[in-house]
């Protein structure tokens, strides 16, 4: 078993030349090499703590082993430091199963209405809060970058920036549990338009990127951009504001366009419409390198078509049902009140299963 752990060399190693850096001033000077280092070490951090109670069983069942060689009496505590031994090694094996390595990372999360108009429009806001009030409940900030807003109060498309405090260890992290959200969500409500009564079926579309943390990790070349100011317009397509403020920025050799609109500064909005274009830039590069090297990075669940319905929010049975990991609960309510754990913890589930199934293979 110690040569099939044979990989845990580079980590340590790794671990233990993170550490020394973290010592240096000058690393905690910049702030985004420090937040990239202490996530490092943090993940690292699992499996030395791992390795070390592996070694640690294993030394003591060797020495009970030996000591039971000259008194009896000890090869009474050898079963017993077997299972322990047996334990540690399945715990430090999870830990070594190939992980997402964007796990710790922040993200951005963007909802954009589907089919369905208003009601579409209706569902993206009250998703919204959904997802503000989940991030409040993990001690998440939140951010709105931008958003289109409809004249009866729900959203076009509304960019959100979630973040998580300090360094948090991967399993905590923001992508960890929001990038099972990424598809297309189906609600079956009546809207507050009906007038008779009858139950319709909207979509909702829910794009997750890992937000870039240093702008070195995606090379944008000024070339690349194209940058067109516009006039700030609110619901109904009014003007809100007297001066081209708003910005939109087109990556001419992928096509991707993002628009920012909240700020009064032209600056910010330029800001802002660069964070959301690095996303989401990192996430087709994490996707295209999936594609080439034919095995996913990501989730099992998450490797579906986006177009396809990952999840129904049936608002007359009160009932919210995963289509992709089978889960079904019957509290909607308290889902849309942002208790979401439990679902998205079917989809991590899931993903693990999967994981694990396919390292054992």
């Amino acid at each position: 078993m110690a040569e099939a752990f044979a990989a845990v060399q580079p980590m340590l190693d790794e671990y233990a030349d993170i550490e020394q850096q973290l010592q240096d001033p000058a690393v905690h000077a910049d702030a985004g090499r420090s937040k990239t280092l202490g996530r490092r070490f943090a993940e690292l951090g699992r499996v030395v703590a791992a390795h070390r109670a592996w070694v640690a069983a294993t030394d003591d069942l060797e020495a009970a082993q030996e000591m039971a060689e000259v008194d009896p009496e000890f090869a009474e505590e050898v079963p017993a430091l077997e299972q322990a031994v047996a334990d540690a090694t399945e715990n430090l094996r999870q830990i070594l199963i190939p992980r997402d390595p964007d796990d710790a990372r922040d993200v951005i999360l963007e909802i954009k209405g589907g089919a369905g108009g208003d009601e579409s429009a209706l569902f993206a806001g009250d998703m919204l809060k959904m997802y503000l009030k989940y991030a409040e409940s993990r001690g998440w900030s939140a951010q709105v970058l931008d958003s289109s807003e409809t004249e009866l109060g729900g959203y076009k498309d509304v960019s959100v920036a979630i973040k998580a405090k300090g360094n948090p260890e991967p399993e905590d992290g923001v992508w960890h549990a929001l990038k099972y959200e990424g598809g297309v969500h189906r609600v079956q409500r009546v809207p507050s338009t009906e007038t008779q009564g009858r139950i319709h079926t909207s979509t909702v579309g829910v794009l997750v990127s890992p937000e870039v943390e240093e702008v070195t990790e995606i090379d944008i070349d000024q070339n690349d951009l194209r940058i067109d100011v516009f006039r700030s317009s609110g619901p109904g397509g009014q003007s809100v504001n007297t001066t081209d403020s708003a910005v939109r920025i087109t990556h001419v050799p992928t096509g991707i366009v993002v628009s920012c609109q909240n700020e009064k500064s032209q600056l910010q909005n330029k800001e802002s419409a660069m964070r959301i274009l690095r996303a989401r830039l990192l996430q087709a590069q994490r996707e295209a390198a999936d594609a080439e090297a034919a095995e996913m990075r990501h989730s099992q669940v998450k490797s579906m078509d986006r177009s396809e319905r990952i999840r129904t929010y049936n608002f007359p049975e009160n009932r919210v049902a995963d289509h992709r990991t089978g889960y079904k609960a019957y509290n909607l309510d308290h889902v849309m009140g942002g208790d979401l754990q439990p679902v998205i913890q079917s989809a991590i589930d899931a993903d693990e299963a999967a994981r694990l199934e396919a390292h054992a293979d």
